[in-house]
Order: C-alpha cells, then structure tokens, then sequence
C-alpha cells in the first residue's frame, strides 16, 4: 500500500481500523458460505462522515470499493473474487456505525450503515413493535442495509422481500464524481458534512419530515402472494419493481442510512408443526391458507427429510451457539474459526478446514437438541412445514387443520413455546449443513450447488422429479425454503468427476422451462449471471463501475468494459 495512502487512511479512521495483515482480513475478505478474494486492506469507519472521507479517498485513488456490514450473504456478494480485478480492491466494514434513530413513535427507523436486525429486534421491543424480518437474518446477525440492498428478508408471508424508496447513498457519477443521494424525505442541510452529522446525532425534527409518497416498506406483498393462480413466482431478485435506489442495489452504491417501516408485535403466536408423505398435500394447504384465510401466517418454512436429517447432525453446534449464546457470540465465533482455517492452511500436517472438523467433532458429545415430539414426526414423514400463526389467525388455522387432516394424509401439533422456538431454529441452521457437510468431505465429492429458486405461484408440482441422468449426478440434495411465496433453497453434493458446470446448466434449464427466476432472495453475488434488467440497474448507479465489481458474472473493469 501507498505510504501516503495509509498515512491519510489512519489520519480518518485511526491505525486500529485499519487492517492490512492476511489474518485480520480474511474475516472480512472470505464470504460467509462462498467465495472468497484479495484486497488491499480492509477500513473500519467509525462513523457516517468517516465513511464519507474514507469514500473520497478511494476515488481519488481508482480503487474498487466493497461495502460490507456482517458478511453473512450465501452468494459471495459482500467480498471479493478472485484477484483479476484491474484495480486494487478496499473493503468498507460499516459494523462500526450501528446507530438507530426512532421515527413518529417507532413506526418508522433510521438505520444507519451496520445497524443489525438483532439490535433493532432489542430496540423495537418495549415499543411492542418488530422489524421488517425477524427470522433467520436476525439470527444470524445480518445488517439491515444488507437486507435492502439484496431484496432479502423474505420469510415472513406478509411482508416479502425488504424495500424502501427512503434512504441515503453515495454514488459515483460518468465522470467519476462522489455524490450524496438523499432520499430520505428529511431535511438534513446542504453539504455532505452537515447532512451526515445531522443524520448521525439525530439534528432534525417534525417539522423537517418532508412530506411524502415515497413508501418505505412492500406495501403490496400480502395480495401478490395471495393470487395463487399467478403464472408468474411472487418473489425474486431481478424484479424491476423492486429496484429503487438502495434497494436490490447490491453494493453499487454506499449506503449511509435506510428508512423502513415497523409492525406492530402479535399479542399471541402459535407454531404449527405440519408433516405429509405426499407433495400434493402441503399443496393443498398452501392453496387454502393463502386463497380463503382471513389472517395470513406470519411464516411457513419447509425441510424435506433429508435437510432434517442433515441439520441435525452437521448444523447441530450451530444450533447449540445460537440457543445458549445468542447472536452476539456469533461475530467472535466467526473471527475465532477463520483463524483456526488460516492456521491450519500455513502448517501442512493439518487438515484443510480445522475448524469444521473440530466443532463437528465436539457437536458429537451432546445431547440430541431436538425435541421428542418433532423427531417422530421426521420417522413419520417425509415434508415437514413449520407454519408460525398470530393473534386471530390461531383459531383459524387450528379449526382448519383439524378439519383437514380427518381427510387427508399427513398430520399436525401444535408446538409449546420451547418446541417452537427449536422447530424455526432447526429450520434456518439448515444452510450451514450443507456448508459443514461440503467441508468436511471436500475430497470425496465433485462439487456443490446451491439454488435459490422461486417459482411460479400456481405452480403444483413444486417438489422437484429430476430426470434419471440427473438424479445419479448427486451424493446428496437438501430442499427447504419458505412454502407459501414458493421460494425454495435446493443444495446438492455432486458425485466425484462429474462437471458442477455442466450440471448447473442443465438445472437452469429445467428451472426456465417451469417459468422460474433465480436467484429469489440472495441476490446474485458470484453465483449467479445478473438478468438484462439487474444489469442495466447496477450500470446505472455506478457507470465507472467502482463498487462491488464483478457481481452476477459482471465485467470487473472500469467503465465496465
């Protein structure tokens, strides 16, 4: 690095934020599930006009800047890829300014560049008010922005994906000019120092919310998933409508602050437990629930039985971190194991993946973490849906169940609060399996692909039937996903010698002829090519192509050339 780069770097953010060894970077520059690259240092602002400064100096600079929250994307979007960029590449973590400003008595927030779902969960609650998502991101300890920014957050029925029309971002213009954007519809000053010092500590009131039709949340989610005769899938990343600003803008632009709509806490929630032998079944109910139920559910997540099987036993420290230590200790847990890796990649007695290995080792020595009543159900089916329901709508869906299942195969509990609790956490440690499994047998199998996948909403055969040549292609395949808005996550283990590339083209294939759009809900990253429509967006926001080059398969050259 330029000395007098790294002189001014440290004069903005001070020399502890500012890392430029392998190990205290590869946190940082490593994807959470995929993907990893190498980047000249990694700067940790403290603050919205620090990240402004940081911001500058990298133009001036002709660096390539990644933004970063939590990291914890599945696609690789958040880090680089590879080194074949054709400028040097700066990763800005923005966890460091995490502040979060309450709007018009909590029905609305400000939050700030690495404010988390797990922090606004906290904050929300004496308000008797939740979050956008408070399942599975917030567990895992993503960002707000982060979610926004990929058009994630889709579990919970009512809601859909993230969205809002209100935030504040800096882009880079044609002729490589830094800008501020305020969408906010707040009045915050003039210049770039006052609106960021003003937004920071909170300097503005009532009477400068300027009025607005700009909305800051998916206002019309609960009728498009509703209309189950739709050919079209409800959800999915490369949708126009869902492309404005910050939203599903996916790291072309730095975004400073989102402001995002609330909602108000459930008096009462109820998990059903749901299992069937037959696909047709959980699609019956699907067509019910969302065609004639007068309260929606508030999530429906889906396991097969062997993501449940896989789960249990390789997500099942994951789960005991989360249970015991909560979302917190997750951020150690990750630097702690990626120093393990780094470790064992310099001494070459050790086996690759020294941490997966041991904490696999170790998740031996505990009891089984699932409860009775759930582990018979898994000897008793093969579908498993664990559909959360609220307030009024319990009766609704107790009476319905009831009913149905005096006629239909399949079965249903109704879970206490412990056994809830598990179900949904059982549910979303499923990702990491498929990760710890791939690890652990990197040298017995010939690749993996994991698909986000939504399909049309009258879709009936929604459980996949590969055809025979397919099929023998995979050790292993977990399906699990959010049923209702027919979103699903399907990760496969591929055979030794056979070609992962070929295989995921001939899956693409079989997903466009059913009129499916990949990827749903984790936004392209470096897993995915980026649709016509992505595409022009992402060229539009950043036309030198200086933030997040490369994403969807994307040039990684300036200009985009």
């Amino acid at each position: 690095m330029n000395n007098d780069f790294k002189k001014q770097l440290i004069s903005i953010i001070g020399a502890k934020n500012l890392l430029l060894n392998d190990w205290e970077k590869k946190p940082f520059s490593d994807g959470w599930r995929y993907g990893s690259g190498t980047a000249l240092a990694v700067v940790k602002p403290g603050n919205l006009t620090e990240l402004w400064k940081v911001l500058d100096l990298c133009v001036k600079n002709d660096l390539i800047i990644i933004m970063q929250a939590a990291n914890t994307g599945l696609t690789g979007g958040s880090t680089p890829y590879g080194s074949d960029y054709d400028r040097e590449v700066i990763i800005i973590n923005t966890l460091r300014i995490d502040k979060i400003h309450l709007l018009n008595n909590g029905n609305e927030i400000l939050a700030l560049a690495g404010s988390t779902l797990y922090d606004l969960e906290k904050k929300l609650l004496p308000l008797g008010r939740e979050p956008h998502s408070v399942i599975g991101s917030t567990s895992i300890g993503a960002s707000i922005v982060g979610g926004v920014c990929n058009n994630s957050g889709g579990s919970l029925v009512k809601r859909g994906p993230a969205y809002t029309e209100m935030s504040l971002y800096a882009k880079i213009d044609k002729n490589g000019k830094l800008l501020l954007i305020n969408d906010l519809d707040i009045d915050l000053g003039k210049s770039p120092e006052e609106i960021l010092n003003n937004l920071e500590n909170k300097c503005f009131g009532k009477k400068d919310l300027l009025k607005s039709k700009k909305v800051s949340s998916n206002e019309t989610y609960e009728k498009l998933v509703r209309n189950v005769n739709s050919t079209k899938p409800a959800r999915f990343n490369s949708d126009p409508k869902l492309l404005y600003g910050a939203s599903g803008s996916a790291g072309k632009v730095a975004v400073f602050a989102v402001r995002l709509k609330t909602y108000p806490s459930a008096k009462r929630n109820q998990v059903f437990y749901v299992g069937a032998n037959h696909p047709d079944t959980f699609w019956k109910i699907r067509k019910d629930v969302l065609k004639n139920f007068k309260c929606l559910p508030v999530s429906g997540d889906y396991m097969h039985k062997d993501c449940y099987d896989a789960a249990k036993k390789y997500s099942k420290d994951t789960f005991i971190v989360l249970e015991k230590l909560g979302t917190k200790f997750l951020p150690t847990l990750f630097e702690l194991k990626r120093k393990v890796d780094l470790l064992s990649k310099n001494i070459a007695i050790l086996p690759s993946n020294l941490s997966d290995r041991i904490m696999q080792f170790l998740s031996l020595f505990w009891p089984n973490h699932l409860p009775k009543r759930i582990e018979k159900f898994r000897k008793r089916f093969d579908h498993h849906w664990i559909i959360e329901m609220s307030d009024e709508g319990i009766d609704e869906a107790r009476d319905y169940f009831k009913k149905f299942f005096k006629n239909s195969e399949g079965d249903f509990f109704e879970c206490n609060e412990k056994e809830g609790k598990k179900a949904i956490l059982h549910r979303f440690t499923a990702a990491s399996a498929f990760g710890r499994y791939s690890k652990i047998h990197e040298n017995k199998i010939g690749g993996q692909m994991s698909m986000d996948i939504a399909f049309p909403r009258n879709e009936k055969n929604w459980f996949e039937k590969l055809p025979p040549d397919l099929e023998d292609s995979f050790e292993l395949k977990f399906y699990y996903g959010h049923l209702f808005c027919h979103v699903l996550h399907q990760n496969y283990i591929i055979k030794k010698g056979l070609d992962p590339k070929k295989i995921k083209e001939k899956m693409f294939e079989i997903y466009d002829r059913r009129g499916a759009e990949y990827p749903s809900e984790h936004n392209v990253g470096h897993e995915y090519v980026a649709k016509k429509d992505l595409l022009n967006f992402y060229k539009e926001l950043d036309p030198t192509n200086t933030f997040n080059s490369g994403i969807g398969f994307s040039s990684k050259n300036k200009f985009w050339k």
